[in-house]
């Protein structure tokens, strides 16, 4: 499976971006980490199937929102009233089953930097 991200950016603090991952093929679960400079790569929201089945870690609950097409090839995520502590590199990934861990996921995108000033 391949993902490919885009619409990373920089931004002010309280501004919106809009990130996209499109994957060559279905993959029941899509998942979004996020990787400071010399931190772990987090697990910030996923994706269990259909858009219905969205959870959130509490750090962007409220402000960020997954959402996936049709087809169920591509995630977006929206994320309003971003913050400075939101800056890092965000990663999309897929699986075959719900996992917040990042080990479970062998496939990923290449990353898409945002920065929040």
């Amino acid at each position: 499976v391949q993902l490919v991200e885009s619409g990373g950016g920089s931004v002010q603090a309280g501004g919106s971006l809009r990130l996209s991952c499109e994957a060559s093929e279905y993959t029941g679960t899509m998942s979004w980490f996020r990787q400071i400079p010399g931190k772990e790569r987090d697990w910030i929201a996923g994706d269990a199937g259909g858009g219905r089945n969205a959870y959130y870690a509490q750090s962007v609950k409220g402000r960020f929102t997954i959402s996936r097409d049709a087809a169920k090839r591509t995630m977006s995520l929206q994320m309003n009233n971003l913050k400075p502590e939101d800056t890092g590199v965000y990663y999309c990934a897929a699986h075959t089953r719900y996992s917040e861990w990042r080990d479970d996921y062998i496939y990923w995108g290449q990353g898409t930097q945002v920065t929040v000033s």
